[in-house]
């Protein structure tokens, strides 16, 4: 590729950084596992992204988009079973009330959420109490990364870079309006969610693997 002036479009690192304050309480990685080699004296940590079925381990966080009239922050959850796109919200302000939206698409959907683990970065939406009601009402348990340590989260790292190196790096001044980006991102999911194929998911998009698993589990 060099010897022929080809060369990859690398965007600008789009992350919202959402750390502004610690609530001062215990956050723990459940998803982490700590690993100590008592002959070496080394200890090492294994990420546990791996599940069984649906709705066991859901994954969230906060991505930015730079548009010349503004900005846009996409705020979904993905299954880390299938890497469904459960939920998202698409706000031009980061605050709060994007999180509750979220949060009510993904409940709306499912009665029975008891024994989920929901992982995300320590955020200042992810500590507020509130959050933390909502989940525990649902039997939820809550994960945190630990702080500014991308790789505990990069399942979802992983989706915001696809979804920005597919669909907008390169593609900026083809989005005239907000509405335009808008429009763009939640074709994308949609795409993302019903079509598009990975080789983890033997060849299927995420809700075909989904609906597949399913059916299995039905018979």
């Amino acid at each position: 590729m060099r010897e022929l002036g080809i060369f990859g479009i690398q965007g600008k690192n789009g992350k919202y950084h959402s750390y502004k304050n610690d609530n001062g309480e215990e956050k723990v990685n459940l998803l982490l596992e700590k690993i100590i080699d008592e002959d070496s004296h080394r200890t090492t940590f294994e990420r546990h992204f791996e599940t069984t079925g649906p709705n066991q381990k859901w994954t969230t966080d906060v991505s930015e988009f730079k548009h010349k009239d503004g900005k846009l922050y996409l705020s979904p959850i993905m299954d880390m079973y299938d890497g469904l796109i459960i939920a998202y919200d698409l706000s031009e302000h980061p605050d709060f009330n994007q999180t509750k939206r979220m949060i009510d698409k993904a409940f709306e959907q499912y009665d029975n959420l008891e024994g989920l683990i929901f992982h995300s970065d320590q955020g200042w939406q992810y500590q507020m109490k509130q959050y933390d009601v909502w989940l525990k009402s649902r039997g939820i348990r809550q994960s945190f990364s630990r702080k500014g340590n991308c790789m505990d989260n990069s399942l979802m790292e992983n989706f915001f870079g696809i979804l920005k190196n597919e669909m907008f790096y390169g593609h900026e001044k083809e989005f005239k309006t907000l509405d335009d980006l808008k429009k763009a991102i939640e074709d994308y999911i949609k795409w993302y969610n019903e079509v598009r194929i990975n080789v983890k998911r033997k060849g299927l998009s995420p809700i075909e693997y989904r609906q597949q698993s399913l059916s299995q589990i039905q018979y």
